[in-house]
């Protein structure tokens, strides 16, 4: 449920409104726009009388919300979130370029690239420490020794980074880690989402294999409920029946999010088609969706990649796309040529 407010309320009026809803046993979110302030009411509503809540002075209108998500609803949150991440801002028309390759292997390898999607005009490093893979003879990531890699790689380059979690136990690893990855495959590992709820870490969280959009956002939900707000979506393809691509990159997801959440929405094309010549245009045409940034996969020497080397760019390759997309946005909150 939520409830809209008059624009002239006071202060004290709408601070014992909140104590009142606190003691009947409510939870709440306040949200003041430029045209409007509104209260969403977290917790089972249905004994709640829309019509006692509009006798209330300072109360403009109630509206009961059918959708089972509520903290990541634009219902309660109209203006699109945006968030201050190592002094870049992600969301609201702010266009950021995530990269680096997906398994972290040696130092060397993780500052060559670094400094290379850096000079191109990335603005944070990914690399995969944990890395789940469908095969167990597969290479598994280097684990807390990764970490250790990519934080080399931050100091030397002072990019922020990403990296992904694969289990709440290795939470407190992540401590120097800017943004909390949670990868497809464990977007609906629960346990693991109630406690990134708990910390004060930012979260990338990635769409599930099959997941409908429905089910991605209630992921957000349960780290929202759990306190921690700073969820950014990242579409990175379904799992269909066509097999000319990895998977298959769901465009329309950008939309269809901004319609029904606030929250910041990023697309990875390099795991969605698993084909390097198609991030460019799958790039574009995020841009032109409405994204808030894009992730590729970068490696400076793909062919001796430990993972995912075919469907990697050469660094040069990363740099002739940032040249040829940055006319059509912008970066650290520079206007470019549109």
């Amino acid at each position: 449920m939520i409830v809209i407010l008059k624009q002239n309320s006071q202060k004290k009026d709408v601070d014992a409104f909140l104590k009142q809803l606190e003691e009947m046993g409510f939870e709440h979110h306040f949200s003041k726009g430029k045209s409007s302030t509104i209260i969403g009411i977290i917790g089972d509503t249905s004994s709640l009388d829309a019509d006692d809540l509009r006798t209330n002075d300072i109360v403009a209108d109630v509206k009961r919300v059918s959708e089972p998500f509520k903290l990541a609803n634009r219902k309660f949150h109209p203006l699109d979130s945006m968030f201050n991440i190592a002094g870049k801002m992600i969301g609201e028309g702010h266009f950021n370029v995530f990269a680096g390759p997906c398994s972290v292997e040696t130092v060397p390898q993780m500052v060559e690239t670094a400094e290379a999607v850096k000079s191109s005009g990335a603005s944070f490093l990914r690399g995969g420490a944990f890395k789940p893979r469908t095969s167990p003879y597969s290479f598994q990531g280097l684990h807390d020794e990764g970490l250790k890699i990519l934080l080399e790689a931050k100091k030397i380059t002072g990019l922020p980074i990403v990296t992904e979690i694969m289990n709440q136990a290795h939470i407190d690893l992540f401590e120097d880690v800017d943004i909390i990855q949670v990868g497809a495959r464990n977007m609906q590992n629960f346990e693991l989402l109630k406690e990134l709820g708990k910390c004060n870490k930012p979260i990338l969280l990635k769409r599930g294999l099959s997941s409908t959009i429905e089910e991605w956002v209630m992921s957000a939900e349960y780290i929202m409920a759990g306190g921690n707000e700073q969820v950014i979506f990242c579409e990175r393809g379904i799992r269909t029946y066509e097999t000319f691509t990895r998977n298959t990159l769901d465009l329309s997801a950008i939309p269809a999010l901004k319609a029904i959440s606030h929250l910041p929405v990023i697309v990875d094309p390099s795991h969605a088609t698993g084909l390097p010549w198609m991030v460019e245009p799958l790039t574009k045409a995020a841009i032109a969706a409405g994204a808030d940034g894009v992730m590729i996969e970068v490696h400076n020497n793909p062919k001796k990649a430990l993972c995912d080397g075919a469907q990697s760019l050469t660094p040069q390759q990363f740099d002739d796309v940032m040249s040829k997309i940055k006319k059509y946005t912008e970066f650290e909150g520079k206007v470019l040529e549109k």
